[in-house]
């Protein structure tokens, strides 16, 4: 019979080791939260900037900060197990009312074309549309997809570079193909991901239904939103 070697940090031989706290997804005031909520507040301060101001540079570089903040909130709860529910739901939502608001302000200042802006708008509708029937059948909740979050990235990197580059001079060429670069592989990364929910959303919808089935009726069975 070999004896064990205790390690430093080792609880004392017959008690228990402490239990592994699991990530309170409860939680409602969390960093990336306060950034999301930023997000938020800070779009139509955008319109102001580009409209009531006239400042369109200032609005691009807005726009841009804006966007970048959604990576940012991300790797925040990530990296420091700030993952909620709330910011499940409230990044997606801050994502579209962002992507939303940059679509419609662009087309009407002209810095993007109508087709661009519809298909981008197009997708989001068929998204949204998507996430509010399946939560209304009482899918389980449906996490991001990898897929998704790069063609939003590229889009939101996109339409600052188009409102940036949107003018005559010399130095906004360059901005403006890398406007059209981006915005295209953005836009099609979005489509990807919008036929990629399809199977995942099927096996959602029959997992949450057959959590409900599982229950007595009376019992509280909790089913998220779904989140693309």
């Amino acid at each position: 019979m070999t004896d064990k070697v205790a390690k430093v940090g080792d609880p004392p031989a017959g008690e228990k080791p402490p239990p592994v706290q699991e990530p309170n997804l409860d939680r409602i005031v969390t960093v990336p939260n306060l950034i999301t909520l930023v997000r938020l507040v800070c779009t139509p301060l955008f319109v102001w900037l580009l409209f009531g101001a006239h400042r369109q540079t200032v609005a691009a570089i807005l726009l841009a900060a804006l966007g970048a903040t959604d990576w940012i909130d991300g790797f925040v709860a990530r990296r420091y197990h700030q993952v909620s529910t709330v910011g499940k739901v409230l990044d997606p939502l801050a994502d579209r009312v962002l992507v939303a608001t940059a679509v419609i302000t662009l087309i009407i200042h002209g810095a993007v074309p109508l087709w661009f802006g519809v298909a981008t708008l197009a997708r989001e509708a068929v998204v949204s549309a998507a996430v509010l029937l399946l939560a209304s059948l009482g899918a389980r909740r449906i996490d991001v997809l990898w897929v998704g979050k790069a063609g939003t990235f590229a889009l939101m990197f996109s339409y600052p570079a188009f409102l940036l580059s949107h003018g005559t001079a010399r130095w906004q060429v360059p901005i403006h193909v890398v406007a059209w670069a981006t915005g295209l592989i953005g836009l099609v990364l979005a489509w990807i991901a919008a036929g990629s929910y399809v199977p995942v959303a099927r096996r959602a919808l029959a997992e949450g239904r057959s959590a409900h089935a599982n229950h007595p009726v009376g019992d509280h069975v909790p089913v998220d939103g779904m989140a693309p």
